[in-house]
């Protein structure tokens, strides 16, 4: 997985951020300070903290678990050998069961996983009980507004990613101005879904393939504003945006040789600017 950018007040805020855009724990996550940030004098002249995150591979999750089990083994092996320096008596049977668990964290995290985040996989019965409690939710929401809406979803096993797609008369309605009224249907689905659950499950809501012609319009408006920024050599500053869009102009511009983007401001007037790299 390639690196994203994140900006906010402090590094730690940086982190959380990308935590909760990427999904994963902070123990999942490759970060790189890119600059600490500063408050500035009285506020003027504040810096944002970037830094440039990515989720762990599971390979990377093995060889760290690999590591600290070689780390706990050494220290155990010094602990015993410190006490039989002292003459004190060692319980082998206490220490060998240390070692074995040790072993079976690693076995645990070796083993074959059948989801993309290495949780517990869902069963065919849990399943069909989160589709059917998204399904129920949405239809109560659409009776209170009166509108007659088929939902369509889809469950991916691999990254335990539940797809929900709307169909109906008047969908615009659903979408909102920029997609907020559908991001607030899909927010409050996935406060549904995981209610209870024993693994995260990330909640996709769509209708006409909106999200596919809005992140157009976006990797569009952000390679014309850099090219603006460019010519004039001038920083922009694109419309408040909510985090998945602002990711959508981050990836879009991270590869460019010329310019580069963060993020300024609180939620939800947060904006991403696009500046000439020094």
């Amino acid at each position: 997985m390639e690196f994203q950018e994140f900006s906010a007040k402090t590094v730690s805020d940086c982190i959380t951020e990308a935590c909760t855009t990427l999904g994963v724990p902070s123990d999942r996550l490759v970060y790189e300070v890119v600059t600490e940030g500063s408050t500035g004098f009285i506020g003027i002249g504040a810096k944002p903290a970037i830094i440039k995150a990515r989720v762990k591979s599971e390979e990377e999750m093995v060889a760290a678990v690999e590591e600290e089990a070689i780390s706990q083994k050494a220290a155990l092996e010094a602990e015993k050998i410190a006490m039989e320096a002292k003459n004190e008596v060692v319980d082998e049977k206490a220490f060998e069961a240390k070692k074995e668990a040790i072993d079976a964290k690693v076995t645990e995290a070796t083993a074959p996983k059948e989801t993309g985040r290495g949780g517990k996989v869902l069963t065919d019965e849990e399943i069909e009980e989160v589709k059917a409690a998204a399904d129920k939710f949405l239809k109560d929401v659409f009776a209170s507004m009166q509108m007659e809406v088929e939902v369509t979803s889809e469950f991916a096993r691999l990254d335990n990613t539940l797809s929900i797609d709307l169909a109906g008369d008047d969908m615009g309605v659903l979408i909102g101005r920029r997609g907020q009224t559908l991001d607030s249907l899909q927010y409050l689905v996935s406060l549904v879904v995981n209610k209870g659950t024993h693994e995260y499950i990330r909640v996709k809501v769509d209708t006409e393939n909106y999200r596919k012609r809005r992140k157009d319009t976006l990797e569009n408006l952000a390679k014309n504003q850099a090219y603006k920024v460019k010519s004039t050599r001038r920083s922009v500053v694109l419309e408040p945006m909510n985090p998945y869009e602002r990711r959508i102009i981050h990836s879009a511009l991270q590869n460019d040789n010329y310019v580069t983007t963060h993020s300024e401001g609180e939620e939800p007037y947060r904006k991403v600017v696009i500046t000439l790299k020094k």
